[in-house]
């Protein structure tokens, strides 16, 4: 990108969870199309950038530090390889689709309130790549304003959020999908990075427009009411978690750099707060009906199960 180019930039304004942030992308380029998921999210009205919690300028230049960067972390998924840096007093990222892609470049500010970004724009997949930047720069963002991304699936039954966390393969879409077909009135609100935020100390679920395989982006937000961590078992068992346990359970899904002392203690305020407003727990399952029935009447206070004030 030139600096012609960059002047002549557009910012598109998103608003998840009730944050809003900025990120400017070329005229010349369809931010609908490029970013499909983001489109119930767009913001309307009278633009307020001084209450976005991070804007994303586009840069003409390589972002690459020359000297200094320390490797954090590298992850791959189905949309792309990630390289972590820390640089000096900035995180530095690089992602790519394969290999052989191109490379895409960010830097952002300790706090991820600053963000610059290189997008190879004649990639066919830069929108995939610019939609894992602004997923990484907000869910680090959000951590100092009493909010967690949480890499779970949601569901929605009667006016409240029930989340199924664990690791990848573990069974959450599945188990979303038993309660969808065996608990009545259940919908999916998001099935993989949903939003918690805090409100006068109680804990809502929102949609987002990262959502795994699944395509769901609701903009929409629910109390949560339960969070059950699923593990694969022969047998169906919810075993309840409460205070330090509870808070063990749901830091595991978190998206958050490890290495960073300040997010992290963000972090547990939030969750702290979380886990002693709601019903916590481990189910141990099968993916069949029977789990779906026993976690839905373990986290709606329907089975016998001790939650004391809860």
């Amino acid at each position: 990108m030139t600096e012609t180019d960059i002047q002549h930039c557009r910012h598109c304004r998103f608003s998840v969870a009730g944050f809003t942030f900025s990120v400017g992308i070329p005229s010349s380029v369809d931010a609908d199309r490029l970013l499909p998921s983001f489109r119930d999210f767009r913001c309307g009205g009278q633009a307020l950038p001084e209450r976005d919690i991070f804007r994303m300028e586009q840069s003409p230049g390589t972002l690459r530090p020359d000297t200094g960067l320390r490797f954090i972390e590298e992850t791959g998924t189905d949309i792309g390889l990630t390289c972590l840096y820390e640089a000096g007093q900035k995180y530095y990222l690089e992602i790519r689709h394969t290999d052989g892609s191109p490379v895409h470049q960010m830097l952002a500010s300790k706090d991820f309130s600053r963000v610059e970004a290189r997008i190879d724009w004649t990639d066919r997949y830069a929108g995939n790549s610019l939609g894992s930047m602004l997923r990484i720069a907000y869910s680090q963002a959000v951590l100092l304003h009493g909010a967690v991304s949480v890499h779970a699936s949601v569901i929605c039954l009667d006016g409240k959020a029930y989340l199924f966390a664990g690791k990848s393969g573990t069974g959450k879409s599945t188990h979303s999908a038993l309660w969808l077909r065996h608990i009545p009135g259940s919908f999916l609100l998001n099935d993989d990075n949903p939003v918690i935020r805090l409100s006068d100390g109680i804990p809502t679920a929102f949609g987002t427009p990262w959502s795994g395989k699944t395509p769901c982006y609701r903009n929409e937000g629910f109390p949560v009411a339960g969070i059950a961590r699923l593990s694969q078992a022969p047998e169906n068992r919810f075993i309840p978690k409460h205070d330090v346990e509870a808070f063990s359970l749901l830091l595991t899904g978190c998206s958050f750099i490890r290495q960073d002392g300040y997010l992290l203690d963000a972090l547990c305020g939030t969750l702290v707060e979380t886990v002693q407003a709601v019903r916590c727990g481990i189910l141990e399952c099968r993916p069949d009906a029977q789990a779906a029935v026993l976690c839905h009447k373990a986290l709606t206070g329907i089975g016998e199960y001790n939650f004391e004030n809860k």
